[in-house]
């Protein structure tokens, strides 16, 4: 991959959600070796510290998207040390539970959604004035496969990521004339802490094996595998 990484130009300032760890980490480091600036917000201090202190010339604020006042306390940590934002991830996300539509506690349906939809909402719109003034800037919205299919006792996260991709070809339609460009990834499944508690929650809730739903995730993709 790194063979396939593109200098960008001096002085271009990255933001990426959830940078701390799992796919948000990679995307952070891989900016950093093109040369940007890259702040990255999470919301576990330890897993942000580690971060920081694998790549000191980042920088990061432990911060909760799904909060109103941490959003704008980041964007002004933003404002200050860099005065510009040139490109936007938005990474963070959960899981929420693993559970037929009826069983679905009402508490876990908003956590999700906070964070997965209002919490994309808060960062971006605070992120566009920035965006704007810098001209040829970007965002890219992390989404999931499971924004194009349905994924059976997995409402609400679905249900958020299939938003996401609305809100991504409206944000494109709105911004494009301003110079910003946006987008969406869909990853499939992709290996790491989160998605073993998935699997496990699925297998409880099947009554199945844990290594039977693996196989499943990995047969609905042309590799037959998942993500490292």
């Amino acid at each position: 991959m790194n063979s396939a990484i593109q200098t960008l130009e001096p002085g271009r300032v990255v933001l990426v959600t959830a940078g701390a760890a799992g796919i948000g980490r990679c995307i952070a480091e891989t900016f950093i070796q093109a040369g940007a600036r890259v702040h990255v917000c999470d919301l576990d201090a330890d897993v942000l510290q580690a971060f920081l202190d694998a790549n000191p010339g980042a920088r990061g604020t432990c911060a909760d998207i799904a909060q109103r006042e941490d959003v704008e306390r980041l964007f002004a940590e933003i404002t200050t040390s860099y005065g510009r934002l040139d490109v936007l991830i938005n990474n963070a996300g959960i899981a929420g539970p693993t559970a037929a539509v009826e069983d679905i506690d009402d508490e876990d349906w908003d956590q999700t959604v906070a964070v997965d939809l209002n919490g994309q909402f808060y960062v971006t719109k605070r992120a566009v004035p920035l965006l704007k003034e810098a001209g040829a800037a970007a965002i890219v919205n992390i989404a999931s496969n499971a924004a194009f299919f349905g994924f059976p006792l997995r409402s609400p996260y679905t249900a958020c990521k299939w938003a996401m991709i609305g809100l991504t070809k409206t944000w494109a339609m709105e911004l494009g004339p301003h110079g910003v460009r946006v987008n969406a990834l869909a990853p499939g499944a992709v290996e790491g802490p989160r998605m073993e508690a998935v699997m496990e929650r699925e297998a409880a809730a099947r009554g199945i094996g844990r290594d039977d739903v693996y196989r499943g995730y990995a047969s609905g993709t042309s590799m037959q595998t998942w993500i490292e």
